[in-house]
């Protein structure tokens, strides 16, 4: 049958009840979807149980419209969903009622929904695709839902990566409209095989100014990498992803020749004119990454007080007859009852860990050391002093560390203040009375400022960007930092010409963004007018339609131009001038700094774009203990490309299904985070989760 014009929404007040069923049988499943009602000219209706909006449904009318529209109006609404629902053809209870339908009281079972949502439960929580093998698993299927059919491991595998590449589709379509910029990290894998991977993160914000990261990429590499190949995986995968023109910055910590992949990108992307500040803000390093490069290597100069620490533990460990002499010490002292913590030398904090724990047990070792005469590596006084004050400068690091990981919102906002804070202590530490927190602290200074220099101005203009603080903070802290006030007042002004510089780029862009859209371009021929825009990828779309409101926009921006004698202030301006924002003592992490500038965005359109860019710079990523995450042996026996699909695909699906804390291929560590083995990806089911998943 011929398709029926729709009808407008403003019938819905000429309806005046529902359909007599008596008249017509609604024997066709799209009435699940539609209600029929009669209006007041005696003429029906189909109604949209989603969008309310009206259809004929005249007898002569047919279903085939109501069926076209089900097919824009539920599809669009399915993508939209945060919980993935299997969509129900059922009959309202009084439709089925009256009608006599039978076997319609309960849903309709639909066999490809089903194998959708069964490869992706599978994808989600890392199941293996011989699930569907398991024998509980098929009695579990059979008893709930007998009409479903089980597909063979292949099937599911290939349904999984069907997964994989609709999402891919979605993904692509994101990016291709996202208007800010992204940050790229790079992470290496390796398999339990041996096959090297190089995974590929963006960070953004979205147009609804959340904080936002997608695995792009997992991709398999032959071993011994290069920085070269390395690079060059980076650059093809950009452009697969058309987000070249997109970077703002890259981070490269837990890349072994992050060296050479930065100069091999430079020498590539700059040429391209792309990069902000000509490439001098590209790369970034981690606050977590910087502090424990600096940390790592110092702590070997206070080696000979953690050794004999590390000993002691050791002994009380050794035998338990030596815990229950040593417990019994501890309790007529009236030590704290921990448990002694003994280290994994590669680990920085672990050590910090056990210098905490074993300072409070002094009395009790010293009180072990007169009971049994075998225990000859008890800390003197003085030994004890120095572990006290190592495990202090130790502290206040770690606490960093971990303020910097727990953050709910890691916007690159953050972390200036601290990270001068923690300057100026390392200053102040290389004065300490004990040589052995001086020596060290004599050479964190030295290879922090080394991170520092390349760091500093993208954190500053970060802070700059907090309305909190502004200029106050680097004005604040550099003068306390640098000694010289020449010095200072230089590395003040460098901050301040560097923000002026980006921001200027921004503004420039952004004037060039807005003749581009107010232009339109007359070209005379037999079809008449057209009117240009510069899409993206700088791919030109011709639209024939042009309205009144298109002819005055040059006007009105030629007005604003020609008629103030005085140029009106710049947003950087108005914002640099205006008080800062007041900020409540002690509660710094409660200010939500997306949610002000989405609300900002309108009084300043330039440094709004420029601060979405900019926050979402990942400075917070917590280093990882080796050079590279290990695969489980799940995930190393599948061939590389699977291992992509089913990795990206679970990351991509959490956007859009609510992933409960054990739901997952998590990242855990493989012992009690303490003795500084490599993270492995594991599938997240009741035996093998660990609830120490980041």
């Amino acid at each position: 049958m011929a398709e029926s014009t729709e009808m407008e929404g403003q019938g819905n007040t000429n309806a005046t009840g529902s359909h007599n069923p008596r008249s017509r049988k609604l024997r066709s499943l799209v009435w699940n979807d539609f209600t029929k009602e009669r209006k007041a000219d005696g003429s029906f209706v189909a109604i949209c149980n989603h969008c309310k909006k009206q259809l004929t449904a005249s007898s002569r009318s047919g279903t085939t419209h109501l069926k076209n529209h089900l097919g824009t109006c539920t599809s669009s609404k399915r993508m939209k969903r945060k919980k993935l629902v299997v969509r129900r053809l059922v009959l309202k209870s009084s439709d089925a009622k009256n009608d006599g339908a039978p076997g319609l009281e309960h849903p309709q079972f639909d066999q490809e929904l089903s194998r959708q949502d069964l490869a992706r439960m599978i994808v989600l929580h890392g199941y293996p695709f011989s699930i569907v093998h398991h024998v509980g698993f098929r009695t579990f299927v059979r008893n709930l839902q007998p009409q479903f059919k089980l597909a063979s491991c292949d099937m599911v595998k290939a349904d999984c990566m069907k997964v994989y590449e609709n999402a891919r589709l979605r993904l692509q379509e994101l990016l291709d409209k996202l208007l800010c910029r992204v940050t790229l990290m790079v992470d290496m894998w390796r398999s339990s095989e041996g096959l090297e991977y190089v995974c590929l993160t963006c960070h953004y914000v979205d147009d609804e100014w959340k904080l936002k990261k997608k695995i792009l990429n997992f991709v398999p590499m032959e071993a011994p990498l290069t920085g070269e190949e390395i690079s060059k995986t980076i650059v093809e995968k950009l452009h697969e992803w058309n987000i070249g023109k997109k970077l703002a910055s890259i981070v490269l910590d837990n890349c072994s020749t992050s060296d050479v992949v930065t100069g091999e990108l430079l020498k590539s992307l700059r040429p391209k004119g792309f990069l902000l500040l000509n490439g001098d803000l590209f790369r970034v390093h981690s606050c977590a990454h910087i502090l424990n490069l600096v940390v790592q290597e110092s702590l070997e100069l206070a080696g000979e007080v953690t050794s004999k620490v590390r000993d002691s533990v050791q002994f009380v460990k050794s035998s338990q007859e030596r815990a229950t002499r040593f417990q019994k010490a501890a309790k007529q002292v009236g030590a704290p009852q921990k448990p002694l913590i003994l280290d994994a030398p590669t680990s920085w904090v672990s050590t910090y860990s056990m210098l905490e724990t074993a300072c409070q047990y002094q009395d009790a070792f010293s009180r072990l050391a007169e009971w049994d005469t075998e225990f000859t590596d008890c800390l003197s006084s003085k030994e004890w002093s120095n572990a006290k004050a190592v495990a202090e400068c130790l502290e206040v690091l770690y606490h960093a560390i971990e303020k910097f990981s727990a953050t709910r919102v890691p916007t690159a906002n953050l972390y200036f203040n601290d990270i001068c804070g923690i300057h100026l202590l390392m200053k102040t530490w290389c004065m300490s009375p004990h040589p052995v927190v001086a020596s060290m602290a004599v050479q964190m200074l030295e290879k922090f400022e080394q991170y520092w220099d390349l760091t500093r101005i993208i954190m500053a203009i970060a802070s700059i960007l907090d309305p909190r603080y502004k200029m106050k903070s680097i004005e604040y802290y550099f003068k306390l930092i640098y000694n010289d006030p020449y010095e200072s007042k230089a590395r003040i002004d460098t901050i301040r010409n560097n923000f002026i510089n980006l921001y200027n780029e921004y503004a420039i862009q952004s004037a060039n963004s807005s003749k581009n859209q107010a232009y339109l371009c007359y070209v005379g021929n037999a079809s008449g007018y057209t009117s240009s825009e510069s899409g993206n990828g700088g791919e030109s779309k011709t639209s024939y339609r042009i309205t009144l409101s298109d002819t005055r926009r040059g006007l009105d921006q030629y007005l604003q131009e020609t008629s103030s004698s005085q140029p009106s202030k710049s947003d950087l301006d108005m914002y640099m001038e205006e008080a800062v924002h007041p900020s409540k003592e002690g509660l710094d992490d409660n200010f939500n700094i997306l949610a002000w500038w989405k609300f900002n965005a309108a009084k300043y359109p330039i440094l709004s774009i420029m601060a979405r860019d900019i926050l979402a710079i990942p400075m917070s990523i917590v280093p990882l203990d080796s050079e590279a995450r290990t695969l489980n042996q799940y995930l190393s026996s599948m061939d590389p490309m699977t291992v992509q699909g089913i990795i990206c695909a679970q990351d991509w699906l959490k956007d859009e299904i609510e992933v409960g804390p054990v739901d997952g291929l998590a990242l855990v560590s493989a012992a009690a985070g303490l003795e500084g083995d490599d993270e492995c990806m594991i599938p997240a089911n009741g035996d093998e989760f660990s609830p120490l998943s980041k």
